[in-house]
């Protein structure tokens, strides 16, 4: 397996693992997919939320109900350690986003910094 190909398979990984703490609202699964010192951005301009302790808090705080969401992603690319990962999320209210996430992966496969830019579909005709 290629370094390109070990890299998307790692970011694969996360996003697995991302899926899997978004359902359970789980703090270690939650800290199970970021470093000790990981950077969490909500959206790209605002100041991260800055550890796994940070993280966790805002994650609980914001958390989903589980079933009231769907979501269909995909790494679209890497550019060394940095994966981009593609999505829909749509939630039973009858919201619906697009987003583009971008992840720097730590050597051990966990996030040292992600970013989400997300579009509210919800209006779209």
């Amino acid at each position: 397996m290629s370094d390109r190909e070990s890299i998307i398979a790692d970011a694969q990984r996360w996003l697995d693992g991302y899926r899997r703490a978004w359902a359970s609202n789980d703090a270690d699964d939650i800290r199970a997919i970021f470093t000790d010192g990981a950077e969490y951005r909500y959206e790209p301009w605002v100041e991260p939320l800055r550890g796994q302790d940070a993280i966790v808090a805002s994650w609980l705080d914001r958390q989903d109900e589980p079933g009231s969401w769907s979501f269909e992603g995909r790494v679209v690319g890497v550019d060394g350690r940095l994966a981009f990962i593609q999505g829909e999320t749509t939630y039973t209210s009858g919201r619906r986003y697009s987003n583009l996430w971008v992840v720097t992966l730590a050597d051990d496969g966990r996030a040292d910094s992600f970013t989400e830019w997300w579009m509210d579909r919800s209006k779209a005709s």
